[in-house]
C-alpha cells in the first residue's frame, strides 16, 4: 500500500515515520510512505503556496494552482488512490473508516494549513475530507500521521500478528478488556485469577464480559452499534441505567 502525503512541512514526518511499527512495515515492504513538499509544484522563484483571502479577513489561504498540479501528479504515481483532504470540516475519523481505507491500494493525503485551501481544490481535486474531531489544529500534518498509523496497522503483515488488531478497542465495536502482566500481585492488588488459569474458553468469556462492562461505563454511545443481544445487552443496559441514576442523583 502506498501513502502519498502532500505538505509544506515535510520534516514533521521524519521522526514518527522513522520509528516503531511504521518504520518496520516500510522496511518489510508492506507499505510505502512518500512525503512530498508542496513547494515543489510552485512555479514562482519564492515557491509561494498561499495568498491573502479574497474578500479580506485574517490569515492566508493555500493556493489552488500548486495543489492542483501536485495532486494530479501524485494520482499518476498512485492510480486509484482516493485523495483525502485533512480538514476540521471533514467527516470525523473512526475505526470503521480506518478499516475501509485499509482496503485501498493507496491513499493520497493532503495536509491543509492556515485558513484552509482554495475551495476549488476541495470541489474538484479531493475525494474525501477527514477530521480528527471537533477541535482545531495548526495543520493537517498530525491528522495525516494519525490516519496512516490507524490504517497501516490493519494491513496484513504490518504488525506481524493479525490477532493483535482484532481484539483492540473499537475493532469489534467495544472497548478493549483490562490487561495485566507480571507480577501477578502488586501493592496488594492481584491480577484476576481467571487470567492465570490457562482455561482459554473461560478467559475469552471473562474478556468479553469485561469489554461490555468497560464500554457501557466509558462509552455508552457505542453500545447501540455493537450488535449485542440477549444477556449481553441486558448487562450493558443495566450498567448504563445505574450510571445515569448515579449522575442524576
Amino acid at each position: 500500500m502506498k501513502f502519498d502525503i502532500l505538505t509544506i512541512f515535510p520534516a514533521m514526518f521524519a521522526s514518527p515515520f522513522g520509528e516503531s511499527i511504521i518504520k518496520r512495515a516500510v522496511e518489510a515492504g508492506v507499505v510505502e510512505t512518500r512525503i512530498h513538499d508542496l513547494r515543489a509544484w510552485a512555479t514562482d522563484k519564492h515557491r509561494v503556496t498561499d495568498d491573502y483571502p479574497y474578500g479580506g479577513g485574517p490569515g492566508m489561504v493555500m493556493k489552488v494552482e500548486p495543489l492542483a498540479r501536485a495532486i494530479t501528479s501524485l494520482r499518476e504515481g498512485n492510480p486509484g488512490a482516493p485523495v483525502i483532504l485533512l480538514t476540521p470540516q471533514g467527516t470525523v475519523f473512526n475505526q470503521s473508516m480506518a478499516q475501509r481505507l485499509a482496503g485501498q491500494t493507496g491513499l493520497i493525503l493532503v495536509c491543509g494549513r492556515y485558513e484552509g485551501v482554495d475551495e476549488r481544490v476541495r470541489r474538484h481535486y479531493c475525494d474525501m475530507e477527514i477530521s480528527l474531531g471537533d477541535f482545531v489544529l495548526t495543520g493537517g500534518e498530525i491528522p495525516a500521521m494519525a490516519v496512516v498509523d490507524a490504517v497501516l496497522r490493519l494491513i496484513p503483515g504490518a504488525l506481524g500478528g493479525e490477532d493483535s488488531t482484532r481484539e483492540e478497542s473499537h475493532s469489534a465495536g467495544l472497548l478493549e478488556y483490562p490487561q495485566y502482566t507480571r507480577p501477578a500481585e502488586f501493592e496488594g492488588e492481584a491480577a484476576p485469577e481467571i487470567l492465570l488459569s490457562g482455561h482459554r474458553a473461560k478467559i475469552e468469556a471473562w474478556r468479553r464480559r469485561e469489554s461490555i462492562i468497560r464500554t457501557s461505563e466509558k462509552r455508552p454511545d457505542l453500545i447501540e452499534k455493537a450488535g449485542l443481544e440477549g444477556e449481553e445487552m441486558e448487562l450493558a443496559m443495566e450498567i448504563i441505567r445505574k450510571a445515569r441514576e448515579k449522575n442524576e442523583g
